[in-house]
């Protein structure tokens, strides 16, 4: 594993949020000011396929990444924020469905954080008045 790769890891497994490959190389850069963007990608992509790390993707976002500690996810609708959730391993019961061997799985639950469900009840309150 490259030096670049084994910093972009602990950085991942540090964080408590789900960061972009441009978060991860502004951090990076503050560690080693040399790195460029592309070998941050090319990093990314090797520590994934290798399974190091997981990738997020959410509709209408760049790709977060994570950890690979076994939890789902919450996605807001409105604004992509992404929150971890911890659920029972669903793969007994995926797989007791799928004639096929369940690798892994990536659940992610739709709906509506606080900020956004805020901003929309004042907004019907707005509209009401």
């Amino acid at each position: 594993m490259t030096k670049y790769a084994q910093k972009i890891l602990e950085l991942i497994d540090e964080s408590n949020d789900h960061l972009t490959a441009e978060q991860i190389f502004l951090r990076l850069k503050e560690q080693c000011p040399k790195v460029v963007l592309a070998t941050v990608y090319n990093n990314l992509n090797q520590l994934h396929e290798q399974g190091l790390i997981r990738k997020v993707s959410v509709e209408g976002c760049p790709d977060r990444y994570d950890k690979t500690t076994r939890h789902d996810h919450l996605v807001c609708r409105r604004c992509g924020r992404l929150s971890d959730i911890t659920l029972p391993d669903l793969t007994g019961m995926l797989q007791e469905q799928v004639p096929e061997e369940i690798l892994s799985y990536d659940l992610k639950i739709s709906y509506l954080c606080p900020r956004c469900r805020g901003r929309e009840k004042k907004s019907q309150t707005e509209e009401k008045s």
